[in-house]
């Protein structure tokens, strides 16, 4: 018995010296259900790496971009990997500010990330980032409403089309909004919406000669088309919603109609969560006779700041989080619908995930639609779909959206916005260098 004892304490011992010696990582994600789903499965992580512990600091989207940013760009160190999009890859990496992903494993198989979402996390044939999941945008909408009121979407719905109908399921009696769009200021709140709406009505940030465009036609029709839609057909409070505010709206059956994320088809289609998971229909986002869909095109993605001391166990972290088999782990706790959507080739491949999850092909299709490389009909001097690609367009992104939620809450008008808009514009752009 004290031999027993003698080796209990020994091996409780040596557990407990180990535990001292596991090195603890700190993640900074966002508060979306894909991001808290992986940290609901961070265990299995920790059965594969009992050496490392995992610190998690999760945020609201903007609140995230801010703090990440800010630590990042002084080298403060407070993070190991934090989550950025394809907008902030390139531009980081070439500043220095990543580390690249030379490690990820010998079974990782990078060839299997879609191309599209591949090339914009690559800088100079190195990937410095690697995508949880990817998306585009697209109409979500409730089949039986639009059975009632005896509509029919279209392959290609207009931006008219959508107007219309909107107006026609709003029932304020019972509660249902025609239709939600993100009014929360933010570059990638509502102005990821509106930058992508204002390409598909033809309209562009830019000239080529980085004039702003905001007092053009283009700008003015997406503007009015939006504020008065909203009004008409939106939900009390609008100028305070972004993503997540949406969904649950969506899903508690309060909205006709939702244009946004692909990588909201799995949570509306839900039943666990969503009271209209077997009510919902897909389409792609609309044009203003343009043939330009938005050109969204979006990954949320792990990347190491080069000011981490624990880069070695947060590839580990990275590599788990984003390879195949992380998708197969999630298939087999929550059902292939779960699955993160928009980053792996084999995905779309698998039966099962197509069986399981109705919005596959429409999401595929979405992310096939859009190209980054031009994302308005008129020449551009600049990348990027539902965002510029410069590195001043975080600020400036957010001080138009700050405006333009403004205007959708009636604190000022529509021209004044737009004037507005103008003007911060032209005075950042002439600062940074862009206007000679």
């Amino acid at each position: 018995m004290k031999l027993r004892t003698l080796v209990l304490g020994l091996c409780s011992a040596s557990a407990l010296a180990f535990a001292a010696h596991a090195e603890t990582i700190t993640i900074a994600t966002v508060n979306n259900g894909d991001m808290i789903r992986m940290q609901r499965l961070t265990d299995d992580f920790k059965k594969k790496n009992p050496d490392i512990d995992v610190q998690w600091v999760t945020l609201e989207e903007n609140v995230l971009r801010e703090r990440v940013t800010t630590d990042i760009a002084t080298k403060g160190g407070q993070y190991d990997i934090v989550t950025i999009g394809n907008y902030e890859v390139p531009i980081w990496a070439k500043q220095s500010w990543l580390l690249p992903l030379d490690n990820l494993g010998a079974d990782y198989d990078v060839d299997d990330l879609l191309p599209a979402i591949r090339g914009g996390l690559t800088v100079d044939g190195k990937l410095y980032a690697a995508p949880f999941y990817g998306e585009s945008a697209m109409v979500m909408y409730r089949t039986d409403l639009f059975e009632k009121a005896g509509l029919k979407m279209p392959d290609k719905p207009s931006w008219d089309f959508i107007g219309d109908a909107a107006r026609k399921l709003t029932d304020r009696s019972a509660g249902i909004s025609g239709i939600c769009l993100r009014g929360k200021a933010g570059w990638g709140e509502n102005m990821a919406l509106l930058t992508a709406m204002d390409n598909s009505f033809g309209g562009r940030w830019f000239d080529e000669k980085w004039q702003p465009q905001f007092d053009q036609p283009e700008w003015k029709k997406t503007m009015d088309f939006y504020v008065k839609l909203m009004k008409d057909a939106g939900p009390e409070g609008a100028s305070s919603n972004g993503f997540n505010e949406n969904l649950t709206l969506f899903q508690q059956g309060k909205c006709g109609m939702w244009i946004d994320a692909t990588v909201a088809a799995s949570f509306v289609s839900d039943p666990k969560n969503s009271t209209v998971a077997d009510k919902v229909g897909y389409a792609i986002f609309p044009d203003q006779g343009t043939n330009n869909h938005g050109n969204w095109l979006w990954s949320w993605n792990l990347a190491i700041p080069a000011s981490s001391q624990k880069a070695a166990s947060a590839e580990k972290f990275v590599s788990w989080a984003t390879d195949k088999a992380y998708t197969e782990l999630v298939a087999s706790k929550e059902g292939w619908a779960s699955a993160p959507p928009g980053t792996r080739t084999s995905l779309y491949k698998n039966p099962e995930y197509q069986k399981a999850a109705p919005f596959a092909g429409p999401t595929l299709a979405a992310m096939d639609a859009a190209d980054i490389t031009k994302p308005s009909v008129k020449p551009v001097p600049y990348t990027g779909g539902q965002f510029v690609a410069i590195p001043e367009f975080q600020g400036l992104g957010t001080t138009v959206g700050q405006l333009f939620s403004a205007a959708l809450a009636g604190q000022m008008s529509v021209d004044d916005a737009l004037a507005q808009a103008q003007t911060a514009s032209v005075r950042e752009m002439t600062r940074a260098g862009y206007i000679k």
